[in-house]
């Protein structure tokens, strides 16, 4: 069973229900670009709406940094939602007081509407109990749909949820279970793939999941790290020496823990980074000193494959190489492309996240064929941390 409650256990029907969703979207010219977010929140509030609750989203939207801001408005949100619903959903002009009191009294059952930007007040990202509980005034129960804002404890995702009966929307809830699939019981061989330019973002999460996985694959500019922690010349590649010592430890950990470290056999070198520049490949070993490394070379793609091939459950953060610009995307993109088969053939459990990796996926067209894809950024990287998400705490503190 779940930690919290989900829509199963909620009686909608006549009330107010306060969603917190994500709508932090693309926008261009006062128009949506981007409505993968919208979309993820569709399945909660058609249910909501369906089942006769009186809708009212709540998200934040850029830094207005406590300041309403009419070039931040969710106006726009509003007109994109209502595209996808095929119905009227109503825009109200604050999150708070009298303007959301009104426009929640002429609702009906069913009815949507998208309140105005919570980070136009300064409450919100202070957590301000004053501020939560007027966000709470004007609902009978909280749902929260937006697990990409669950690492920050702010009013709309934190403080919210101890004032009212709170529950996970459906976005949330599938979120989660993905996550928790994945790394708290895996079918196992369990397998993680990192990359990425830096080892110093990932220090908690290359920690965290040494003593998870069975193998991790290490790829990107943070491999090169680990090469120049053991000996090898990495050229004139992205590289942080000071963080030699450190890269030691997790090898040394990941021993000791008997998961096995994956790192580059062989690379992609070039002279200069520009697209179509001239490459070779070459040993790890065998880097000139006015070599860039930038990407994994073709036996170590192979080396990965083959551990892709043998495990259960998959783990993705990060692109092996400098994927945006070609011909260095080769190594991402045929690993990505060699997981999504994996999972066709329902041998592999494979959930992704954050920026750059779900840019890859989609650069080689398998976002779609991963288990899960999660778009939520920093809440995935500190979940995969293992670090305490507020705002999926404070779910979980309601429902005991």
């Amino acid at each position: 069973m779940a930690a919290y409650k989900t829509l199963d256990d909620l009686d909608v029907a006549g009330k107010r229900v306060l969603v917190r969703v994500d709508f932090n979207v693309p926008m261009k010219d006062g128009d949506v670009t981007d409505a993968t977010r919208i979309n993820r929140a569709m399945p909660t509030i058609e249910e909501l709406s369906k089942a006769g609750a009186k809708v009212l989203l709540l998200s934040h939207y850029g830094r207005p940094k406590g300041k309403a801001d009419p070039a931040l408005s969710l106006a726009p949100v509003a007109k994109a939602l209502a595209e996808r619903l095929g119905g009227p959903v109503d825009f109200v002009e604050d999150c708070i007081g009298d303007p959301v009191t009104t426009a929640a009294k002429k609702m009906l059952d069913g009815d949507v509407a998208v309140l105005e930007n919570t980070r136009f007040h300064s409450g919100e990202e202070a957590n301000d109990p004053e501020f939560a509980g007027a966000l709470a005034e004007n609902g009978d129960i909280y749902v929260n749909d937006a697990f990409s804002a669950a690492h920050r404890a702010h009013a709309s995702t934190e403080g919210i949820a101890r004032l009212l009966p709170a529950a996970a929307g459906r976005a949330m809830e599938k979120e989660l279970d993905y996550l928790k699939a994945a790394l708290s019981a895996p079918e196992r061989p369990m397998m993680a793939v990192v990359g990425g330019a830096k080892v110093s973002t990932k220090i908690e999460l290359l920690l965290n999941l040494i003593g998870k996985a069975d193998i991790l694959a290490v790829g990107g500019g943070m491999a090169n790290t680990f090469l120049f922690a053991k000996g090898v010349s990495v050229g004139k590649s992205l590289c942080e020496p000071d963080l030699a010592d450190t890269a030691r430890d997790i090898m040394a950990q990941a021993s000791s823990k008997g998961c096995e470290i994956v790192l580059p056999s062989d690379v992609v070198v070039a002279k200069e980074f520009k697209e179509g520049a001239d490459r070779e490949v070459k040993d790890a070993g065998a880097v000139a000193a006015d070599d860039m490394i930038l990407d994994l070379g073709p036996e170590t793609v192979n080396v990965i494959a083959e551990k892709i091939e043998a495990a259960k459950t998959l783990v993705w953060n990060g692109p092996l190489g400098a994927f945006e610009t070609k011909p260095f995307d080769t190594a991402t993109v045929e690993a990505a492309r060699y997981a999504a088969r994996r999972v066709g053939e329902s041998a592999l459990v494979a959930v992704a996240g954050g920026g750059d990796t779900v840019a890859a996926l989609n650069h080689a067209q398998v976002a779609g064929d991963f288990t899960y894809v999660s778009t939520a950024g920093g809440a995935f990287l500190e979940w995969l941390e293992g670090k305490t998400l507020p705002g999926v705490k404070a779910l979980e503190d309601a429902s005991s």
